[in-house]
């Protein structure tokens, strides 16, 4: 990895061009050890690159009927939006950017240090303008002397570029803080993401404000339009190729350990997508009876059950979320079988409660009631019944989790969402969301037989409400035990 080019001292100067202007009086006003020569020379002969008559991108009239919705929530108020920065990860490394998920809901741009500004215009609603870097500077240097140049990370959108792909007239923003801290009347920001335009506003909002309006983006993302449909299809259908690829390189897996699974989904993530929606499970063995095993440097053994919950980002920031339980030597034995049917049973109970009209809860309570129902039946509750089970919520301690969740741009999408328009929300047409129960018996749980022990099994699927029903976006991968095995000795060759 290249660096930057690093100041000389003052002493290393002088011992190596006495006769060089000291850094204060350089015409050039650049790094020490580069002459006003080559400063000059890196000006010119560099061809006009501007992009014309370029087409919107498209998602773009659904953005813009994003804006006008969140126009109409809050008339007369100045509202910001930032994309966020850089984040360092070590020393002079960052984290890979991904724009925060209100403000590419609203533009479609993923670019860093972007931000979305609503200005009110009274009765008229309001005029978005988008303020973003333009393209890096040739004449004081800074497209190849700044870390962040053109030559350093690549080629940025020019202003009238991005106008023409966003359909959002654009401005330099780094005249944006400075306009925002003279600009008077009401103002809200999402906040979190952009530490010097929160700074610009401090004295014109206040939390309550802002988080009203974070909780509108998060609700407005609860049903999907056509446009996050087909991404969440092309997210499902790319992670289902992933899957396949994990399937067919078990046996290097067995050979190394679980990372070798991650890094196999990770590749189809990158080939397809942008990136994985969140950080691939790749449980293995009694790994897959801790519900976010992240670490993925366990063994993968013959014999044993491999849990995998991956999935897919797209380039527009849509991902998938699905879960399989897989035998790792491609064969169920009777036992896990046992498990794997009861949680197929509980997951197609609450597929079947997914409906308009239902309530969110739903689908939870009746993926619940299977489970309960299999563990009385297995002796795992003494004498109770059903009933008094789900009373008390006993069922838990094997189940753990809730059942599903809203998914889209965040994995676990309209997080802020109030209670009322979620958790106790009703389904509707375009609502896409999870349905994922489980069963987990931990490795050191001695209320269950000691063969259970170290078994966890989950099946998630990401269902689209539809006008009659629903529709299952992942129903590529097979879900009952023997498909399953089938699937995999065809892919097993």
């Amino acid at each position: 990895m290249s660096e930057e080019l690093i100041p000389e001292t003052p002493e290393q100067e002088t011992e190596e061009n006495e006769a060089a202007e000291p850094i204060k009086q350089r015409k050039n006003g650049l790094y020490p050890g580069v002459s006003d020569e080559l400063a000059e020379n890196m000006k010119s002969g560099w061809a006009d690159t501007e992009l014309h008559d370029l087409a919107p991108i498209p998602q773009a009239e659904h953005t813009a009927a994003r804006r006008a919705a969140l126009s109409a929530r809050f008339p007369g108020e100045r509202l910001v939006i930032p994309a966020g920065n850089l984040k360092t990860r070590s020393n002079d490394t960052e984290y890979a950017f991904r724009a925060s998920t209100e403000y590419a809901y609203l533009t479609g741009d993923q670019t860093q240090d972007g931000v979305l500004v609503l200005e009110s215009t009274g009765e008229q609603g309001h005029q978005a303008t988008i303020y973003l870097l333009p393209r890096s500077n040739r004449e004081n240097g800074e497209f190849w002397l700044d870390g962040q140049g053109e030559l350093w990370v690549g080629r940025r959108h020019s202003l009238t570029e991005a106008e023409q792909l966003l359909g959002i007239p654009a401005k330099d923003v780094r005249e944006l803080a400075a306009a925002l801290a003279e600009a008077t009347g009401p103002v809200r920001c999402v906040r979190g993401h952009d530490a010097s335009i929160e700074a610009a506003l401090t004295d014109k909002v206040t939390a309550e404000r802002d988080e009203e309006l974070r909780v509108y983006l998060s609700e407005a993302r609860l049903v999907k339009d056509a446009f996050e449909i087909s991404e969440l299809e092309k997210a499902c259908d790319a992670t289902a190729r992933g899957f396949e690829d994990v399937v067919k390189s078990l046996d290097k897996a067995e050979a190394t350990s679980e990372r070798f699974i991650e890094g196999t989904f990770f590749l189809r993530a990158r080939i397809e997508g942008n990136d994985i929606g969140y950080g691939s499970i790749c449980a293995a063995g009694p790994h897959a009876t801790t519900l976010h095993w992240v670490r993925n440097d366990g063994a993968v053994r013959p014999g044993e059950l491999l849990l995998l919950d991956a999935g897919v980002e797209t380039n527009d920031l849509y991902t998938a979320d699905v879960t399989r339980t897989l035998p790792i030597n491609g064969t169920f034995s009777p036992l896990q079988r046992k498990i794997y049917d009861a949680v197929y049973e509980a997951q197609e109970a609450g597929i079947a409660a997914v409906k308009p009209g239902a309530a969110f809860r739903d689908f939870h309570d009746a993926s619940q009631r299977v489970l309960a129902e299999k563990l009385v039946e297995w002796g795992l509750l003494g004498d109770l019944t059903v009933e008094k089970v789900l009373e008390l919520g006993l069922q838990r301690r094997w189940t753990l989790h809730g059942t599903g969740h809203m998914l889209g741009m965040d994995v676990h999408d309209c997080a802020v969402a109030r209670t009322e328009a979620y958790v106790d929300g009703i389904l509707e047409p375009g609502v896409c969301l999870t349905v994922e129960p489980g069963l987990y018996f931990q490795a050191d749980d001695l209320t269950v037989p000691e063969e259970y022990r170290g078994i966890g099994v989950r099946i998630e699927d990401d269902i689209l409400v539809t006008e009659d029903g629903n529709r299952n976006l992942s129903d590529k991968l097979p879900r009952r035990a023997d498909e399953v095995e089938a699937w995999m000795a065809r892919l097993k060759g």
